[in-house]
């Protein structure tokens, strides 16, 4: 008694009925719980006032032993199985002896279909206004994955279906394939791995959930809030292929390709490769048609241009051209040639009036051009004085004379130049 109350050390340690007792009594003070799990395992022993239940974590791998009365387990209604929901009213208990925790239930509940309906309703609610049903979140699929993880049941239709549709399409299509339960207990943390794994790996492209069709209960596990997290955390785009058609489990809501069975997913994830193929031969034969338009077009418009005079026979432009010069410089001779003629009958014309009013033409006539010496010419006879030295030019040559006297002139042969002096 003494060892219980005093507190443990290395020179006083508490032996294990203590250790155990108190574990006991710690535990005995939380009191009654409710719980939810999964039935995996029921133990029904012949004539034994007692059923042993396992009651599994949908979501984890952990599990409590259930202790409960037979009269309990046999008042469930549908009978209670294995891999049933079920809600229990429970008090922990230690057994010290083997030092084990059990749950002593004093009632069980089974979920009923209307229950899980409306808990995955409420759910959906929930993860919808968290935005991970968000559509411009959702990635879209490679054109041409390098390499396909596919997380599907061990030798399953689904697998099947997905393998065989993929490689008809492409036959080079590499999978890297997770065979896991996909109902009951272990299915949600064996799929959470198996993704997780998955979506580590560099080599994968897509990730691929699929399941066969089945009941609400057997789908529970793609409605599971963990895995709906991580599926929307994941960096791979997931293509959720779950059941048939009219099962929307809410994985389907965050994948980012809902397909709505394997064989679709089979499909969708890879270009089929002859369909590829013949659009590869479809565009090729209109790249070579539209080249040849084209190519003909061009050569159309190549020839239409060579036809043109100047360019079949380039010469005749420069012939045309040379005509004209010629023209042009005939023109220009023949302007020129009768400008000068104008010019040289107006020369001959002024030439000879010219000579004809040149003083030279009066000296060939026989007269003479009296000057002074101060070269002034002598028009009067009253201009000079006896001894006056003269100069007298005549048409050819002249001479120097001497007044020796002044006659003056007879008024009526006054000139008009000594008319106009005086």
């Amino acid at each position: 008694m003494q060892a219980e109350n005093q507190r443990s050390s290395p020179e006083t340690p508490w032996p294990v009925r203590v250790v155990s007792q108190k574990i006991g009594d710690w535990i005995a003070r939380l009191g009654t719980v409710w719980a939810e799990g999964q039935v995996t395992q029921i133990s029904r022993r012949p004539g034994a006032a007692y059923v042993f239940l396992t009651l599994r974590d949908p979501a984890a791998e952990v599990s409590v032993s259930v202790v409960t009365t037979r009269a309990i387990v046999e008042a469930c209604e549908p009978p209670l199985s294995e891999g049933a929901r079920v809600v229990v009213q429970a008090k922990p208990d230690w057994y010290a002896g083997r030092g084990t925790l059990s749950l002593r239930a004093s009632q069980i509940r089974q979920v009923g279909l209307g229950e899980l309906l409306a808990r995955l309703e409420r759910l959906k609610k929930q993860l919808s206004a968290e935005g991970l049903f968000a559509p411009e979140r959702k990635r879209r699929l490679p054109f041409l994955p390098h390499r396909i993880g596919l997380i599907t049941g061990r030798n399953s239709a689904a697998m099947r279906d997905v393998l065989e549709n993929a490689t008809a399409r492409l036959p080079s299509a590499t999978f890297e394939v997770r065979e896991v339960p996909v109902q009951g207990a272990t299915a949600v943390p064996r799929v959470l791995e198996a993704l997780a794994e998955l979506d580590a790996d560099p080599n994968v492209d897509v990730i691929i959930l699929a399941r066969g069709g089945g009941s609400v209960e057997d789908l529970l596990p793609f409605s599971d809030e963990t895995l709906c997290r991580a599926v929307f955390a994941c960096r791979t785009p997931v293509v959720s292929a779950i059941g048939h058609e009219p099962d929307s489990p809410l994985v389907d809501h965050v994948a980012d390709v809902r397909c709505s069975t394997p064989t679709d997913a089979g499909k969708r994830v890879v270009p089929d490769f002859s369909e590829e193929q013949q659009r590869l031969l479809q565009a090729r034969h209109r790249l070579r048609q539209s080249l040849r338009q084209k190519l003909d077009r061009e050569s159309q418009g190549l020839a239409a241009m060579r036809s043109r005079p100047c360019l079949a026979n380039p010469a005749t432009m420069v012939e045309s051209r040379q005509e004209d010069v010629d023209h042009q410089r005939q023109r220009m001779r023949r302007a020129l040639t009768a400008t000068l003629d104008r010019a040289g009958r107006d020369n001959h014309h002024l030439r000879s009036q010219l000579r004809a009013l040149s003083p030279q033409a009066t000296l060939d006539r026989g007269y003479a051009i009296v000057q002074r010496d101060d070269q002034a010419v002598v028009w009067s006879a009253a201009e000079v004085n006896p001894r006056d030295s003269l100069r007298v030019r005549l048409a050819a040559g002249e001479l120097t004379a001497t007044v020796d006297e002044v006659r003056p002139a007879d008024p009526s042969t006054i000139t008009s130049h000594e008319a106009a002096k005086e």
